[in-house]
């Protein structure tokens, strides 16, 4: 067991402080020796000494000159009793007296006060010195497991160039707020990589950055690789998926793969790929994702959702995709909880309808198959206003926490106006940051609500009757199984209408804040 001992210096009174971070050493499983406030530094140093802590946490809040006087006076005792050898220090103060602390070459970390409980956490699990050897941990399921039981953070990052691009992914990783860093390739990426003269260079930029090379995803990776190095991961394309996933898992070291079951083809236009065919490749690169030991995530059902399908639709779908990835060989699976999609949802209902989708899903666990849940901001329902976006934002992440998220996709509240910059992005995860803290401090259990459990048994029943048309047109693994059920209506929905080689003839309405077939 590691030990701390902990106190504040001098004639400062105040214990608050020291009080709290005791309270968390001790949850992460210290022996902590706690002597209080207003501690003279003979005494800090005789107990050092005494107890041979791994880690020295040390507080003084009243004034500059008082800091300087004393911590001057601790740093030269500390080495002139070879105190400092195999021990971390650390500092807690004001914004003046933690500037007076970082001047000193003795404190690893300096707290002022700003921090929030799981920065203060993640520290207390280990020593910058051991997580630079470790760079962190740099698989998702080792990296969901360090951080248990606050969710791995995750944003998109992709701007107009790939240089200012570059330079926001830096900001992100030194920020050390975020677990994942997304990147956004620009459209004629994603469709054109591989044959890079098909692309319109008219559209550089659009959608996302304009990566063309190894090099440039090679610089995109290593401006991640500072900080609290997080795990990087990239869209998948929409031609050339099992392609992409080479590459990115080569450079990258993908955190995991998103790749649709029945998209980009023409069932929604954003690639050329007839329906079959795209679904034949689909699941191709989820194999071969799944034989270099990637996680999946088979971005199914939102995608569904986006075209304001019902809600039962979007259950069945992303069981579909579940199920389809098991059979592929796939270990670790990410589930995508994309919140009040379709916009118009009752927080109820909305959690009723992904807690359906998780208990039907979670039902192929078992030693080779894990399941990791995450949740993010609905695009549809995001207010152009930042103002109420702000509050959109953290909203729907605090009711969403019920759903006990393994990763937290947040979606920056400028996203609806403009593509955001780490200035907005890490605003926005602070918010969302303090709404999973008062979370974790217990909310109602959305089961015990009747409406929302009831919905749930209903979500499940209609799907497995869904599911049951859909067998019956042949194996789920079978391409022209899927093409059929999409041919026949059986999977629709309003928004394909006229475009798409789906029927689009179905209509939905929100009524008592479900999504329900007209």
């Amino acid at each position: 067991m590691k030990k701390i001992v902990i106190g504040a210096l001098g004639e400062d009174v105040h214990a608050a402080g020291i009080h709290r971070f005791s309270m968390l050493a001790k949850e992460e499983g210290y022996e902590v020796v706690n002597l209080g406030s207003a501690i003279p530094v003979e005494v800090m140093l005789n107990t050092i000494e005494k107890e041979d802590p791994d880690l020295v946490a040390v507080s003084y809040r009243l004034n500059r000159e008082g800091a300087f006087q004393i911590l001057r006076q601790f740093l030269f005792d500390v080495e002139e009793r070879e105190l400092r050898k195999g021990r971390r220090f650390a500092f807690g103060g004001t914004e003046e007296t933690c500037q007076v602390a970082a001047e000193l070459d003795l404190f690893e970390e300096i707290f002022d006060g700003s921090e929030n409980e799981i920065i203060t956490r993640m520290y207390l699990r280990a020593s910058k010195e051991e997580l630079h050897e470790m760079q962190h941990p740099q698989s998702l399921r080792e990296r969901v497991d360090w951080k248990s039981p606050y969710p791995l953070i995750r944003h998109h990052i992709g701007l107009d160039s790939l240089e200012e691009t570059i330079i926001e992914v830096e900001k992100l990783a030194e920020s050390e707020l975020m677990d994942i860093i997304s990147l956004a390739p620009d459209q004629n990426c994603q469709q054109h990589y591989f044959d890079p003269e098909k692309m319109d260079h008219a559209q550089d930029g659009a959608g996302g950055a304009p990566i063309r090379t190894e090099d440039d995803w090679n610089r995109l990776f290593q401006a991640s690789r500072r900080g609290n190095y997080p795990l990087v991961r990239s869209y998948a394309g929409t031609n050339e998926l099992e392609r992409f996933v080479e590459l990115h898992h080569r450079i990258l070291n993908n955190a995991w793969s998103a790749i649709p079951i029945t998209w980009y083809s023409d069932l929604d236009r954003r690639s050329e790929r007839p329906l079959d065919q795209a679904i034949e490749e689909n699941l191709h690169a989820i194999q071969k994702a799944a034989s270099l030991g990637m996680p999946v995530e088979t971005n199914e059902s939102h995608q569904w959702a986006l075209r304001y399908c019902d809600d039962v639709t979007e259950v069945v779908t992303a069981y579909i995709g579940a199920f389809l990835a098991k059979q592929l060989g796939v270990k670790e699976y990410v589930q995508q909880m994309m919140l009040m999609t379709p916009p118009g949802l009752s927080p109820k209902m909305d959690l009723a309808k992904q807690i359906a989708k998780m208990a039907w899903i979670e039902t192929l666990e078992d030693e080779e198959f894990r399941v990791f849940r995450m949740i993010r901001t609905g695009l549809l329902s995001c207010p152009a206003d930042e103002d109420m976006a702000k509050g959109n934002l953290v909203f729907q992440m605090s009711y969403g926490m019920a759903l006990m998220p393994d990763i937290i996709h947040v979606v920056a509240f400028c996203e609806a106006k403009r593509r955001a910059k780490a200035e907005e992005i890490l605003e926005s995860v602070m918010m969302v940051q303090q709404a999973v803290l008062m979370a974790l401090r217990g909310i109602p259990d959305p089961l015990a609500d009747t409406e929302v459990s009831e919905r749930a048994e209903e979500l499940l029943d209609k799907g497995e009757e869904v599911l049951r048309q859909i067998r019956a047109l042949g194996p789920l693994h079978e391409p022209k199984t899927l093409v059929e059920a999409i041919k026949r209506g059986i999977l629709d929905a309003p928004a394909l209408n006229g475009f798409s080689v789906a029927r689009g003839e179905v209509e939905t309405v929100i009524n008592d804040g479900k999504c329900l077939k007209r």
